[in-house]
């Protein structure tokens, strides 16, 4: 159940350093129609929490649940099987199993090698002797947990974590920027927003992208690192195909998208191969950007459309 957010192990990992009382929720089992995927999971403190897994009853059961093991104290993880129909009344109809468990300062030996991870690695959970032992292991040890096991047969879930978020940079701080970047913030990327001076019209007021000039734009695009993803909509065309080409010439980029009709593509390409791209190059450029169905110019139907199709190119990325 691999997941590039780990957003959730710094957190996790302060808290426990400055020695607050913390659970975790994971759901470590999911068949049938789910509200999350396996990988789900919230930190819960006694005023507090934060993730999700999935809202309406199983969520409140999970968090209550965690609430009732912070104030106890004496018990220190549990597993527990939901079927979200019959018990739960979700109309999902699926299964779950989830993990809680405290998280305290014994937890910072394995917090700690997994926040300083830098490359995929297992987060596992063994159980024996009614307890349970948290591990960081090589990501080819990993495996899901099968919810129609029996608890008291289940002796270890892991899962695939993948400590860094696909890094994307987006052009442009007009309207479609803004829809873009508002529409990321909460998604597991690590989102770079760039804009030159000239896009900075009335609409771009109070943007947070960093500005830079065109020339120092297409240096960001000749110099960043490998499988980036880029996404251009720019206030003009010549600097979008600067931009473009700048980024087609490059053959190690996740994605190369650009705002525009077939129209401008089909412009575009000509001066592409005036400038000494091949069909191959050319054929990296997504124009027009996003999920292929969902129409509309609208800045926010934009920006959700380039969402789904990026999320949907990093779930099927390889493991």
């Amino acid at each position: 159940m691999g997941r590039s957010m780990t957003r959730w192990i710094t957190d996790a990992l302060a808290s426990a350093r400055r020695g607050e009382a913390l659970a975790m929720v994971t759901v470590v089992g999911a068949q049938g129609s789910t509200p999350r995927e396996a990988g789900a999971r919230m930190l819960v403190w006694p005023d507090r929490f934060t993730g999700t897994i999935g809202g309406g009853s199983l969520e409140w059961q999970g968090l209550e649940q965690a609430r009732r093991m912070l104030e106890q104290g004496a018990r220190r993880h549990a597993l527990q099987d939901y079927p979200l129909g019959p018990l739960l009344g979700q109309c999902c109809g699926g299964r779950v199993r989830l993990l809680v468990e405290q998280v305290d300062a014994g937890s910072v030996d394995w917090l700690e090698p997994a926040a300083a991870a830098r490359a995929p690695f297992t987060l596992a959970a063994t159980f024996e002797g009614g307890g349970m032992h948290r591990s960081v292991e090589p990501a080819g040890l990993h495996q899901n947990d099968n919810p129609r096991v029996p608890i008291p047969e289940v002796r270890r879930v892991s899962e695939l974590i993948r400590p860094t978020l696909p890094r994307l940079a987006i052009f442009g701080a007009g309207h479609v920027g803004q829809a873009v970047a508002r529409a990321f913030a909460p998604l597991p990327f690590h989102l770079d927003w760039l804009a030159s001076r000239e896009d900075l019209r009335p609409e771009a007021g109070g943007t947070r992208a960093e500005i830079l000039s065109e020339d120092e734009l297409e240096e960001i695009i000749e110099a960043a690192p490998a499988d980036t993803f880029i996404a251009i909509f720019t206030h003009s065309h010549e600097l979008d195909y600067r931009l473009a080409r700048a980024a087609l010439r490059r053959g190690d980029l996740s994605y190369v998208g650009l705002i525009g009709s077939r129209t401008k593509r089909a412009r575009f390409e000509g001066r592409f191969r005036d400038d000494g791209l091949d069909d191959a190059a050319i054929a990296r450029l997504t124009c027009p950007l996003g999920v292929t169905g969902l129409k509309g110019k609208d800045p926010a139907v934009i920006a959700v459309s380039l969402a789904a199709e990026l999320l949907q190119l990093v779930q099927e990325a390889p493991e």
